[in-house]
């Protein structure tokens, strides 16, 4: 019998993902949930058959440029593949495969916890509680921003948008939506398409962002698109943080512009630019879109899946390259 194939895992998966490597292949795990760098990854990828990263890994061209000759396959642990050069796997003639379907629930659970959120002044009000500084009661205390009956914008009607969309229904907001085509009845969900941008931004009382990370997407949302949203107008971004210009972003929540912002992603992050943290009208959540036991699960038995598929000689269901 065949010895089964080398997986490196670069971080730590859920415990039913691990065992199931542990079953069906010779997993290199990473016990300490240590980030590594160009060279330890290069290393120990050494007489690896097959890597299984995250998108904290970046596999740039130089890196896999360098990656031994048997790494055949790069099952990433994610939907998005940013972090990935596919023209260099291709070159490398390295498969790569993605993880999607699986997480649009949990990333809309999240979208609607950050408009909550961003819109009720969360943040603001649990601080106070825990700081001991409640004190008071009064009709204009702590007010927010009613959510139901309005109207939301989505940038990026793919699967997780669409969820967005019918979660939104619940709060009877009116749903706008851009995306690269209009997307047939069934699937838009009653939400008005709009094939500019810009067309759509001045009917905004909230704007989600669930487009891909794409060198056409980057800094998105700018100075000049923020302008064109209503005064008050509150953002959410639970794509990826470089479709936001962050200093735009911050400059309009200063100014008063924007009422509040819900992120769940940023730039360089989890070094993320300080400013946000002296703002009190953002809502901010570390990066936590798809984190649920079962979402986490499924993705990595997408991932597994996929690699089975490959090592089994059959087309993977998810290849990008």
């Amino acid at each position: 019998m065949a010895e089964k194939p080398v997986v490196l895992v670069t971080r730590k998966l859920p415990p039913n993902v691990e065992a199931r490597l542990e079953r069906d292949y010779r997993p290199q795990l990473n016990a300490e949930d240590r980030l590594y760098d160009t060279d330890e990854l290069l290393r120990l990828a050494d007489g690896a058959d097959a890597i299984l990263p995250c998108h904290t890994e970046s596999l740039r061209a130089e890196v896999i440029e360098r990656l031994p000759e048997s790494v055949r396959i790069i099952a990433t642990f994610s939907v998005g593949y940013d972090h990935i050069d596919l023209a260099a796997a291709k070159a490398r003639n390295v498969t790569v495969t993605n993880t999607p379907d699986v997480l649009a629930d949990a990333t809309a659970e999240i979208t609607m916890l950050l408009l909550l959120g961003a819109a009720r002044r969360a943040s603001e009000g649990e601080r106070l509680v825990r700081s001991g500084g409640w004190d008071t009661w009064s009709p204009s205390f702590m007010l927010g921003v009613q959510v139901t009956g309005k109207r939301l914008g989505i940038v990026g009607m793919g699967r997780v948008g669409q969820v967005t969309a019918r979660r939104a229904r619940g709060f009877d907001m009116e749903v706008h939506y851009h995306n690269r085509s209009e997307l047939p009845p069934e699937k838009a969900h009653g939400a008005t398409y709009h094939q500019s941008l810009e067309a759509m931004l001045p009917l905004c009382d909230f704007l989600a962002l669930h487009c891909p990370s794409t060198p056409e997407t980057a800094g998105l949302l700018n100075g000049e698109c923020i302008a064109l949203l209503p005064n008050g107008a509150i953002v959410i971004n639970a794509a990826r943080g470089n479709v936001v210009n962050e200093a735009a972003l911050l400059a309009a929540l200063a100014s008063g512009k924007l009422y509040a912002a819900g992120l769940d992603v940023f730039n360089n992050e989890p070094d993320i630019d300080p400013e946000f943290a002296r703002r009190d009208n953002l809502f901010l959540l570390p990066h936590l879109g798809s984190a649920t036991r079962e979402t986490r699960d499924a993705m990595g038995y997408r991932a597994l899946d996929n690699l089975d598929a490959f090592f089994a000689g059959s087309e993977p269901r998810d290849r990008l390259a």
